[in-house]
């Protein structure tokens, strides 16, 4: 049977694009931007680092909405050992584990709300995926390279 060159050419690109689409747990060190899923605006800066096998990320700079005066914000949500801390310097991502495709079963802190979150994060061509589990509702961000 022999295909036609339309078949073949389409073949050809959808090998040449499944690695860009496909998870992985490669290149997610560093520092990504993340972005407000209301404003769709940049909110902070994260650095994600490998520590003991286990991946944990840190609030390097904060980007401050107009009508937010305040220049170095506490966690006034935050329970525990980070109430009323600095957010920037914070490490909001806690023992994430590698998986195969996926970093997970680690923890992740919203410090505008104060919750933690089951996390996992994959990366996806040039972004980041970043998901939060609440019992069986999740909610997944898109963060960007700075």
């Amino acid at each position: 049977m022999r295909l036609s060159w339309h078949l073949r050419f389409a073949g050809a690109l959808m090998l040449c694009a499944a690695p860009w689409a496909m998870a992985t747990t490669e290149g997610v060190v560093g520092k990504w931007k993340t972005i407000d899923d209301e404003t769709n605006k940049p909110r902070s800066i994260v650095n994600l680092y490998e520590q003991n096998g286990r991946l944990y990320g840190q609030i390097m700079e904060i980007f401050r909405r107009p009508e937010e005066t305040d220049p170095d914000p506490l966690c006034d949500k935050c329970p525990g050992e980070r109430a009323n801390q600095p957010i920037k310097g914070m490490i909001i991502v806690t023992g994430l584990e590698k998986g195969e495709t996926r970093w997970q079963n680690g923890k992740i802190l919203d410090p505008n709300n104060g919750k933690e979150y089951t996390a996992e994060i994959w990366r996806e061509g040039d972004t980041l995926q970043v998901r939060g589990y609440l019992l069986m509702f999740y909610r997944t961000q898109t963060w960007q390279k700075p």
